[in-house]
């Protein structure tokens, strides 16, 4: 194999091309023939000819306002909420001491049904509080006067209490040690005395005894925040409804929120009410009007395109992932945005106070140029217009031709909320095989306070009722097979029928309805009513009412319902606990098994 040639000087040969294969790399990417970059960052154009070319061809040389604002003036009217309204009863007044989402979801305590309708750990947890509060020598009386009493194993009304094991031997242990603090809450809320009862009070036990009332009442006032009246909670829709009235120069303005779920409240889930709904807000203070200068902000997010050289975008917008059909406007619209005019949007800051409607009557933009431009809102205009477009602002409810709202409502909101485990959960599934509804009882409460899993807590309640019931001869069938008129399913189902909506032919609803208790020694069978108060619509009053629920709010996904308690510190510092309902969308159609006119072996 003949030797590599030799070369002296590797510069004279390259220029003379005395040996052609000899070809030398020492960088990838391009070698300046100047230590300098000045310029190759110059950006020369080598034909300016072509340059113009171009850009008449592009259409640059069009005149247009190409000025950037520096500066914004902006004017609006501002008003805040004072009244609320929940569902169709009477309005009252909305003040900032609890946060909109309490106010709207608080429910009542007690919740459940029941010989002692107030969880067990509450009870004893008022006990501990009054106790505390009186003098050693006064305790074990208040333990005599409101016992924790100790239920009947044998009694039908006490099955819930000693058919769960949990619940019974807590019962046991605080039975006669601890006092009843919601009997003496009952007792003073009712107009009675503290002392009422108790026996051989001196002047100055009496007289410690009635200054303690009113801050034990207080104290369990403020531990809980309870409404009033009725909540805004639709049993028939299992949704929150109600309305906030907010003074305006004109009368009122009324916002409402009818499909509220639970959980956050936002400025979409709000309608501007038609006119005449008035709720008959007073004028405390005349809606205040604003202008202010701020500095707009150019609009940025990630993988938008770069403005400058040698840059690249950032990564984490894939845009070649987005493939929108021809008929997907808003996926085309979002890349436009994106990818044409993002440079083009503007951010002006504007800080308002929550529960407030803010109508923007126009802005004045100062360009670099020294130009001065007046804007108005864009979406003026007939509210079923579609050739209107608007972003953040409300629709107005109903269907009589109006004038578009073009004010942004900011509520009373949470950031976030902590919420407790469930004390009862809901599913509501469709059963096609059976032809109706389930309210399928996942979560029930208990007497101590705690949920317990449904199926649970109805195999432990029926096998209590079963050692109850008298135990007669045992029957030996005769047949290898025997007729079945109808199965059973487990007592946390609860069924609901399709039944026609009054004085309608065509409109169906869904009613409660029960399935019978078949207990050996139980003639006629008992009815399974319901443990959640959640689905005992109706049942705790006296006579009983039946529970209806419109169709359409059980799809064929099903809805899920959910109560717990929930906690947030507000303003100033305060911790605000309420019992709240959301409601939460099911994870698909299910079956119960149930069978009428069969055949099963007996053997």
């Amino acid at each position: 194999m003949p030797d590599r040639p030799k070369i002296p000087n590797l510069r004279e040969a390259l220029d003379s091309r005395a040996f052609p294969t000899v070809t030398t790399w020492n960088r990838v990417e391009g070698r300046p023939r100047s230590v300098a970059f000045d310029r190759a960052l110059a950006a020369e154009v080598r034909d300016a000819l072509w340059m113009l070319a171009r850009q008449w061809q592009v259409g640059e040389f069009q005149a247009e306002d190409g000025g950037s604002p520096v500066l914004a003036q902006y004017h609006l009217r501002t008003t805040r909420a004072t009244r609320y309204r929940p569902r169709e009863q009477a309005p009252e007044d909305l003040t900032e001491a609890l946060p909109l989402e309490a106010v709207v979801e608080r429910r009542g305590v007690p919740f459940r049904a029941g010989a002692d309708p107030l969880a067990l750990d509450l009870r004893l947890a008022m006990g501990r509080r009054w106790l505390r509060m009186m003098p050693a020598a006064l305790r074990e009386r208040f333990i005599q006067r409101y016992p924790i009493s100790l239920p009947d194993p044998d009694a039908e009304a006490d099955t819930v209490l000693v058919a769960h094991p949990q619940v019974w031997s807590t019962i046991r242990a605080v039975a006669g040690r601890t006092m009843d603090g919601y009997a003496l809450y009952q007792h003073i809320s009712g107009g009675g005395s503290a002392g009422d009862g108790i026996p051989d009070l001196t002047d100055h036990e009496r007289e410690t005894i009635e200054a303690a009332a009113p801050r034990f009442v207080a104290w369990f006032d403020d531990l809980i925040s309870q409404p009033g009246a009725g909540g805004a909670w639709d049993p028939q829709r299992l949704e929150h409804r109600f309305a906030l009235g907010l003074p305006t120069e004109d009368g009122e303005r009324v916002v409402t929120a009818e499909e509220y779920p639970g959980g956050h409240l936002d400025w979409y889930l709000f309608s501007h009410a038609p006119a005449g709904s008035g709720l008959g807000a007073a004028d405390p203070e005349v809606p205040k009007t604003l202008t202010r200068t701020v500095f707009p902000g150019v609009t940025r997010f990630s993988g938008m395109p770069h403005p400058r050289w040698w840059a690249l975008e950032d990564g984490r917008t894939n845009f070649a992932a987005v493939t929108p059909d021809t008929t997907d406007l808003i996926r085309l619209l979002f890349l436009e945005f994106a990818l044409v005019y993002s440079n083009d949007w503007m951010l002006l800051p504007c800080d308002l106070p929550t529960s407030t409607l803010a109508t923007i009557d126009g802005l004045v933009v100062t360009d670099v140029f020294g130009g001065r431009f007046w804007i108005t809102p864009a979406g003026a205009g007939p509210d079923d217009a579609w050739q209107r477009w608007s972003m953040y602002n409300l629709d107005v409810a109903g269907d009589e031709p109006v004038a578009a709202d073009l004010g942004l409502f900011l509520p009373p909101g949470l950031a976030n909320a902590a919420e407790g485990p469930a004390l009862e959960d809901v599913a509501l599934v469709r059963d096609e095989n059976a032809n109706m509804v389930w309210g399928v009882e996942r979560t029930v409460p208990l007497a101590i306070g705690e949920g317990q899993r449904g199926s649970e807590a109805a195999a432990e309640t029926l096998a209590h009722r079963r050692r109850l019931a008298p135990s007669g001869p045992a029957i030996t069938p005769a047949a290898a097979i025997a007729y079945e008129a109808m199965n059973t399913v487990p007592e946390n189902w609860i069924p609901f029928i399709p039944v026609h909506v009054p004085n309608n032919t065509r409109d169906i609803q869904l009613q409660r309805a029960a399935m019978p208790r078949l207990v050996p020694g139980h003639t006629p069978p008992e009815k399974v009513r319901p443990r959640t108060t959640l689905l005992r619509e109706g049942l705790d009053v006296t006579p009983a009412q039946p529970y209806f629920l419109h169709e359409e709010e059980v799809p064929r996904a099903g809805t899920r319902i959910a109560l717990s308690y929930n906690r947030i510190r507000w303003y100033g510092g305060r911790v605000v606990v309420w019992l709240g309902v959301r409601r939460a969308t099911g994870r698909g159609e299910g079956s119960s098994g149930l069978a009428f006119d069969r055949t099963v072996n007996t053997q």
